[in-house]
């Protein structure tokens, strides 16, 4: 069986079965358990299934239902942290910043110099809540919380985020799709939009499993961020479609 084939094969056996295992894989397909882990990395790579610890799942099952917050931060922690601290990097002493709802961003605090002198706006409960521990300036914008994304929304939301400008603007997305900045809730959406058009400069924080992903509501065009902060393993095919939409930093 030539590799495109096999590689075809597993895709389809992750479709059928959702969540399947290397020794699985090694018996249908006759390979070593090397070329099965190799196979399916590379397929990791360019967003077509997720590796799990001695298997695979298709990514279609985590899109299928909105996760958690507590679910969310559990899963690909180390691209999270990768992405977290490219953000910070963009953070310098005296800015106004803007931070959406968001596991990775929940981690920017994590790799911030001097955030004492800095003035901290959101409407996210867990970053309100991390950046208390710092001399930070907080802002924590209110409104009806969702206690699914730890974060609040609404028309109270939107009223109070109008009349703030910010230097700079970090969001999240449940996924990117050619230029569709993706959420799984309007009114979330439409905070995170706001949050972005208040600012100077504006940057969509993810993590490479968002690329290539629908979700519910469309709220943004990437054509509009000044940047997309994202993995160093991305693959480059998808590196190369992205980069037509807006900047790339990995």
């Amino acid at each position: 069986m030539l590799k495109k084939e096999r590689l075809l094969k597993i895709l389809e056996i992750v479709d059928q079965q959702e969540i399947v295992t290397v020794n699985e894989l090694i018996n249908t397909l006759g390979v070593s358990d090397m070329t099965i882990r190799r196979d399916l990395d590379e397929l990791d790579k360019s967003g077509k299934l997720i590796c799990l610890h001695g298997g695979a799942q298709k990514i279609a099952n985590i899109e299928e239902v909105e996760l958690s917050r507590n679910q969310k931060k559990e899963i690909h922690l180390v691209e999270k942290q990768e992405v977290a601290k490219l953000a910070a990097q963009k953070i310098k002493p005296g800015d106004t910043i803007y931070i959406g709802a968001g596991t990775t961003l929940e981690l920017i605090l994590n790799y911030v110099e001097k955030p004492e002198t800095l003035r901290v706006v959101t409407n996210s409960l867990p970053v309100f809540e991390a950046w208390q521990k710092t001399e930070a300036e907080l802002i924590l914008v209110g409104g009806n919380y969702r206690r699914h994304s730890g974060e609040f929304i609404g028309g109270l939301t939107i009223k109070l985020l109008e009349d703030l400008k910010f230097t700079k603007a970090f969001v999240g997305v449940n996924g990117v799709n050619n230029d569709n900045m993706m959420a799984a809730n309007t009114e979330e959406g439409q905070a995170e939009a706001l949050g972005l058009n208040n600012a100077q400069e504006r940057y969509v924080v993810m993590d490479k499993y968002k690329f290539n992903r629908n979700d519910f509501y469309n709220f943004y065009s990437l054509y509009n961020v000044d940047a997309l902060l994202t993995n160093s393993s991305v693959a480059p095919d998808t590196l190369e479609h992205y980069q037509t939409y807006t900047k790339i930093e990995n």
